[in-house]
Formats: structure tokens, C-alpha cells, sequence
């Protein structure tokens, strides 16, 4: 399965937030979107981190309660690794759980064009083995 694939099935946009904007309102930011993660970027199109749960819990544990009014810019994940929608999700996979991240923007042309968590992932090759599993069942069975 491709990437592309994954994005056909997800809500559209992906949700941003400037690298000046506290850790504050990333927790409400994630918190009222039910999400993990967050995109820093100040155009919605090119990516300058991201700020995970893991980050913020990260940097209450060194700062404390005083780390949610600092900026973004200072706690997120700058070293990111991207996909494009072509790539195989199988190789997205190996790649999250490799270097330990659970979402990973999705670029064409140095352009963000969508976002996806492991969840994501997961999901779609879930599918793919069920749809994989009823094909074969179908064959032995003569259907």
C-alpha cells in the first residue's frame, strides 16, 4: 500500500502551529483535537518540527509546570524525517519504529501535502492483510 492510499482515508488538512506559540497551547491544541502531535510551521506548507506529546512530557519533567509558556521553537523535534506519497507503507513503518517517532509529515516538492502517525500506518496494513486474507480464503474455498 502507498502513502497517497493512507491520506485518500484521513480528514483533510493537517494542523499546524507557529514556532512561537507556547507549549500551552500545544497541550490544548492536541488536547482539543484529540491528537498526538502537532506540525510546527508558519505557512502550513514547510515544515520547521514537530511538537509531540513525548516532547512536552520531556520538558515538563526538566522545567517543570513553568515549561508550558515557553515557545515551541525551543522544545520541538527539528530532525525530521519525511515520506512522499508514493512511498510503500511498509518501508514508512520500518523507518517510524527504527528511529522511535510516531508521525512523520508527508512532502512532494518540498511541500507538506499531509501527516501521518503510526496509527495511520498500521491501520492501512491491518486492511491490507484482511483484504489479503479474504482473497485467499476465497481461493481455497472456490469463490
Amino acid at each position: 500500500m502507498l502513502v497517497s492510499q493512507i491520506l485518500k482515508n484521513k480528514a483533510a488538512g493537517i494542523v499546524t502551529i507557529g514556532p512561537k506559540a507556547t507549549l500551552r497551547e500545544v497541550v490544548d491544541l492536541l488536547s482539543t483535537r484529540r491528537i498526538g502531535a502537532v506540525v510546527v510551521s508558519t505557512d502550513g506548507k514547510k515544515v520547521k518540527g514537530i511538537v509531540s506529546e513525548r516532547d512536552i512530557v520531556r520538558e515538563l519533567g526538566r522545567a517543570g509546570p513553568e515549561a508550558l509558556n515557553q515557545p515551541v521553537e525551543k522544545v520541538m523535534t527539528r530532525a525530521i524525517y519525511g515520506c512522499a506519497p508514493g512511498d510503500n507503507t511498509d518501508t514508512v513503518l520500518e523507518t517510524m519504529t527504527t528511529r522511535r517517532f510516531r508521525h512523520m509529515p508527508v512532502m512532494e516538492d518540498n511541500v507538506m501535502v499531509g501527516f501521518i502517525s503510526i496509527g495511520d500506518v498500521v491501520a492501512a496494513r491491518l486492511s491490507e492483510l484482511q483484504m489479503e486474507k479474504d482473497a485467499l480464503t476465497g481461493m481455497i474455498m472456490g469463490n
